[in-house]
Order: structure tokens, then sequence, then C-alpha cells
């Protein structure tokens, strides 16, 4: 895509903190860090969403993660790694891997409730939308 961030990074374009890279697969440093070490994990084909990258490829892609967030983990020393598909920033599909520390504070978005009878309403509905 001519005017998508991440195709330009692919290209070669803009720099990154590269992190790993393969022939379908980049990571790199966020440059705008929820903490240090915070890396981005995006198919190099674009893709506006993550569930529009062909099965065969997201198939390829879980263990790269794996492998990137463990690496995050033993650099950053983090309690756990979050990983979180947001995507609205930029309209190519990425995956996040934020290391999290333990009393950091760090809460992804706001909870909300379900009044009474709307967890199950809400159940059906996603359910007959699978079908």
């Amino acid at each position: 895509m001519d005017n998508c961030i991440f195709c330009k990074i692919v290209a070669g374009q803009i720099p990154c903190a590269k992190v790993y890279e393969d022939k379908d697969t980049l990571a790199f440093l966020s440059i705008g860090p929820v903490h240090k070490g915070h890396v981005l994990v995006i198919p190099k084909k674009h893709h506006r969403w993550l569930w529009d990258v062909p099965a065969a490829e997201s198939k390829e892609l879980m263990p790269k993660l794996q492998k990137i967030a463990k690496a995050v983990e033993k650099a950053t020393r983090c309690d756990l790694v979050v990983m979180t598909v947001v995507g609205d920033e930029v309209a190519h599909a990425h995956i996040h891997l934020i290391p999290k520390f333990h009393g950091d504070g760090l809460k992804f978005w706001p909870e909300g409730k379900y009044a009474e009878g709307e967890m199950e309403e809400w159940r059906r509905k996603v359910e007959q939308a699978l079908k």
C-alpha cells in the first residue's frame, strides 16, 4: 500500500530498529513504547487486519511470536510479555509484544460490565454470527 508506514518500513524507505526479519515477517521496536523493549511484529505483505492474513501465513507467525516474546522477556527481565492486537493506529496487521512488570499499573482497556441477562444475549449473538 502506497501510504502504509509499515509497508514503507518493509521496503526500507523508513528506518526501523529491527530485531527480527525473515522472508515473511519483520519485528522492530515501537517508536512509542509502553515500556522499553516493546516490539511490533508484522507480516511483510500488507493485510489490513490480522484476521485477513491467509491461514498458511498466520500458521507460520505463531512460532515467530513465541520466539520474539521469549527474547523480549529475557532482554527486559520483565514479569511477562503481553501480546495485544489493537490495529487502529496503523492500517497494517501487527502485533504488539509489550514487556509488563508487576505493579506497573499498566491496564490495556477500561473494564465494562454486562447488565443482568446481557451476557447470555451477547453470547447468542456472537454464536449466531459464527454460523
